[in-house]
Formats: C-alpha cells, structure tokens, sequence
C-alpha cells in the first residue's frame, strides 16, 4: 500500500476540520483537491476510509491512516527538533476522564511543559470512552479504564479510582432512613456526570436497585460535587471532595461498599522521546497522588 504523506494529512485535516471546505482552507488547497487525495486513498486501500457526513468522520478503514498521518507528524517534528530546525512546539492530544482531570492529571502535564516546548489539546471523556478516542486516532494517549491496549498502543496501569456513595444528612434521613436499600435507591434522586455515566447506576444495581431513579445530569467535576453537597441527590465522590462535609455532619457516607475504577494510560506504540517524557510524567504524578490507590 503506497499512500503519499500528503494525502494521509489531508485526510487528518478533514477529520480535524469536519467538512471539506474548512480543511481545504487549512491547507492552502481547493475542496477538489481534498475530494480527489481522499478518493486516491480509497482506491489504493479498497474501502472507504471516510463518511461524507456532518462533520465528516473517519470510518473503521480510516482511522488506523488518521492514526498513521498524526504519528508521522510527531516523529517527523521530532526529527526536525534533533536536526536543530525549530518547528515550534509539539502539539499532543490526549484524552482524561474528568476526575483525573480535576485531581492530578494536570500537574503531569506541567512538569512536561518545563522540560520540553509542547501544547497539550485535552479531550475530556469518560475513562470507559477514552479510549475509542485513542483507536481512532484523535488522541496520542489516554487515561482509559480498559487495560487492553487498542492496536497500535501500549498499556499500562496508573492505579484505582475510589468512590464512596455520600449524600447531605437531611437527604440521607429522607430517602435512607434504615440505610441503603433496594426501595431507597430507586426512588431517591442521584447526580449523575453524563448520560454515559454508569457509577451510580452500577452501585445501585449492586445494592439490589433494578428501576432507574429520577436523576440530575451535571457534567462538570466541581459542580457534580457541589450538587450533591446542596443535597440535589446522592452521588459517588473521591477523597477530597466529601471529607471536610462528613467532619462537619453536613454530609454522610451512605455505606462503607466503595467502587474502584481501575486506570490505564494508553499510548502509542512509537518510539517518541516527547511521548516517553509524557508517559514519565503522568506515572510519576499517578503514583504519588492520594487520589489514586
């Protein structure tokens, strides 16, 4: 298969741009131009590498080619760095659920940006979504909760995530009056991140819940909290974020039955110093944070 760089990159841009004309723009080129590298590639592979939708995406044949396209870009600046030809800094997209994101993950990022010039594009997905991200080819890394390595990765464990379900007292005296139970769990309002989230649900069901309770959606780490600490329903937190509130009695522990969501960081299989450097980085800060168990 012999597929000229230029065209792998063209079609990165659309995926990037979302339509055609906005990645033609990027490139300096017409929407023909883009139309016709990326029908090249279909006939050079046999299939269609990308859907003609709103935005465009990449289809399962085309997202190894993103893939490939952004991993000659990185070795590519890597090689133009060690050849003394300043390309400006390394752009790396990596993907993180939202707690990582709020508790440890950026101090990683940090101690990446003292010691080499790089940007970071974070995109911010649940830990069981991150790394379809990663297969896809739109991220370098991930903290993902599958240790499986996504072809073309390489896997590797950070720690566990540990979340105990907690609830305002005057909550807890309303809807759990004898304690967690089947009854309470399906009745009682809870918070939940995002459609996709499943913590609550998942410790519901283990508690003998079936029916789904009414439910808040708050997508944002810090209001989540905040949400079941004004006592809109009851919710799993981390360390940090309940243990001043239990102190206080504002807020209870529901039960001792924690959850633990184990992570991985997922990278590319490339020989990269800067994606050695990162990886360094975001293991040594996992390692040491008391998030993380």
């Amino acid at each position: 298969m012999d597929i000229p760089v230029e065209h792998l990159r063209t079609l990165a841009a659309a995926v990037d741009a979302g339509t055609l004309d906005r990645a033609a723009a990027q490139l300096g080129i017409t929407p023909s131009a883009v139309s016709q590298r990326i029908r090249v590639i279909e006939q050079r592979v046999g299939r269609v590498v990308l859907r003609r939708t709103k935005p465009v995406t990449a289809t399962p044949a085309g997202e190894p080619l993103v893939r490939l396209a952004r991993q000659l870009d990185l070795l590519e600046h890597e090689t133009r760095s060690a050849l003394g030809d300043d390309g400006g800094p390394a752009h790396v997209p990596l993907a993180v659920n939202a707690d990582s994101l709020i508790t440890w993950f950026l101090p990683a990022l940090a101690a990446v940006t003292d010691a080499q010039d790089v940007t970071f594009e974070l995109h911010r997905e649940d830990q069981e979504r991150t790394a379809q991200l990663l297969a896809a080819g739109t991220v370098m890394a991930a903290v993902t909760s599958q240790r499986e390595a996504v072809p073309g990765c390489v896997s590797s464990p950070l720690g566990r995530m540990r979340y105990t379900a907690v609830a305002t007292r005057t909550f807890a005296d309303r809807w759990f009056p004898d304690g967690v139970d089947r009854a309470g769990l399906e009745a009682a309002p809870r918070v939940d991140f995002d459609r996709h989230d499943t913590l609550q649900s998942s410790f519901a069901r283990r508690h003998g819940a079936r029916r789904e309770p009414p439910r808040h959606i708050i997508s944002a780490s810090a209001e989540f909290a905040e949400a079941i600490t004004l006592g809109l329903g009851w919710g799993m937190l981390l360390p940090g974020q309940f243990d001043s509130g239990v102190a206080d009695g504002s807020l209870t522990i529901l039960t001792a039955d924690t959850v633990e969501v184990p992570l991985y960081w997922q990278r590319w299989n490339l020989s990269s110093g800067l994606l050695d450097t990162v990886t360094d980085a975001v293991r040594r800060i996992a390692a040491a944070s008391p998030v993380l168990v």
